[in-house]
């Protein structure tokens, strides 16, 4: 399931750039790219920028659902474990050990009193 909505999102923005390339900021677009006045007769030119302009749009939110529809899917594959942070709580647990006794100068390892 994960690698199909991954192949989804590189096709829609596959899609997306080709579509954002086919218009033109000037006006032009694709009506030009087909001939000029033989496209703008077949398809119009008004026609043409709305459907390039929904096209964009749809992609673009195409992309965002599928990019946040990823994460429910990888929350349930992986659930609430994570190796990385339980190694890292392993490695910290020794660390939590009693205090060491101190020794006395006579060599005794009876713990010191701290009274006198």
């Amino acid at each position: 399931m994960y690698a199909l909505v991954i192949g989804l999102i590189i096709l829609f923005s596959v899609l997306l750039v080709l579509v954002v390339l086919a218009q033109n900021s000037k006006g032009g677009g694709l009506t030009s790219q087909f001939g000029g006045s033989a496209a703008s007769n077949i398809i119009g030119v008004k026609k043409t920028g709305d459907l390039l302009e929904k096209l964009t749009w749809s992609f673009i939110i195409g992309i965002m659902v599928l990019c946040l529809s990823t994460n429910f899917i990888t929350a349930d594959r992986s659930g609430t474990n994570n190796g990385i942070l339980e190694r890292a709580g392993e490695q910290q647990a020794p660390a939590n050990q009693a205090p060491a006794l101190e020794v006395p100068a006579d060599g005794t390892t009876a713990p010191a009193d701290s009274s006198k």
